[in-house]
């Protein structure tokens, strides 16, 4: 009974947290751009709204697969949670979470039938071939600390001083990971202006809701991951602050770099992920 409160804390934390920050990159990305911007409680309100519209279903979707897919994602992003914040467990469980994301999101443009979002999951394959060697970063913890534990990692930093700054290269690495995931970021191929909303497009009412329920608690967590693995051990005010300097990070990022097209964002993403790889394991083993 205890574990599944502390879960249900922890998932509500995740979604009101994740919330306010990506309705606060929203905002700096606004001022940035010399634009008022909304209120950074508009994203979470939005959120909440949706769970009480009308959910309208395309004719063309593939039911009940256009439904389940949704409740996946956000079953997919729970796990993350609890096998992250709550139980602080193995880094290779979260990233089977995020490659299943990856899978989810290419069938969730397929299932609705919309020719946005079927573009939109032709790109996230192009995508995932680009962001997952990001994850190579796990492989070069494991050589510098020996384990994969998270509360394990979180020990040795205590013992040794943050991962940041001794393997700068691989922070860099899965840094690269959260812009790419990040609203309006460079590389999102997936959500171009020219696909709308890309996967999303022909998710509405109650099923939108669930998607931005999703991507609240996988912003918390990339968030919570990035700085636990690079700078931990970290106090709640600390986590805080780290999460809203990132944000502030990617905010400004966004606001000034265009959207680059596929081709160049698989190639810069791929050309990071190796220099960065092959840097740190010479700073590693010699």
């Amino acid at each position: 009974m205890n574990l599944m409160i502390d879960i249900l804390v922890n998932v509500i934390i995740a979604f009101l947290a994740g919330s306010l920050i990506l309705g606060l990159h929203r905002k700096i990305m606004a001022r940035v751009q010399l634009r008022p911007g909304p209120p950074i409680v508009q994203y979470l309100l939005h959120s909440l709204k949706f769970f009480f519209k009308e959910s309208a279903i395309p004719r063309t979707a593939s039911m009940p697969f256009y439904v389940g897919i949704v409740v996946i994602l956000a079953v997919v992003w729970i796990i993350g949670v609890i096998v992250g914040p709550v139980s602080h467990g193995s880094l290779l469980i979260l990233f089977g979470v995020y490659a299943i994301y990856k899978i989810v999101e290419h069938n969730a443009g397929s299932s609705s039938g919309s020719p946005y979002g079927k573009m939109s999951c032709v790109r996230a394959v192009l995508s995932a071939a680009t962001e997952l060697p990001l994850f190579a970063a796990i492989a070069l913890i494991y050589f510098k600390t020996g384990t994969m534990n998270i509360g394990e990692i979180i020990a040795y930093q205590g013992a040794h001083g943050p991962l940041a700054l001794s393997i700068p290269l691989a922070a860099l690495m899965f840094f690269i990971l959260i812009l790419t995931k990040s609203p309006y970021s460079p590389f999102a191929i997936t959500k171009a202006k020219e696909l709308i909303t890309g996967f999303e497009t022909e998710h509405f009412g109650f099923l939108r809701g669930f998607l931005m329920f999703s991507e609240s608690i996988a912003w918390y967590v990339m968030l919570w991951l990035f700085l636990t693995i690079f700078f931990g051990p970290l106090s709640a005010i600390w986590y805080v602050v780290g999460m809203i300097v990132i944000t502030f990070i990617t905010g400004f990022v966004n606001a000034t770099t265009p959207l680059l097209n596929p081709n160049h964002s698989v190639m810069t993403q791929i050309t990071i992920a190796g220099a960065c790889f092959v840097g740190t394991l010479l700073m590693i083993f010699i």
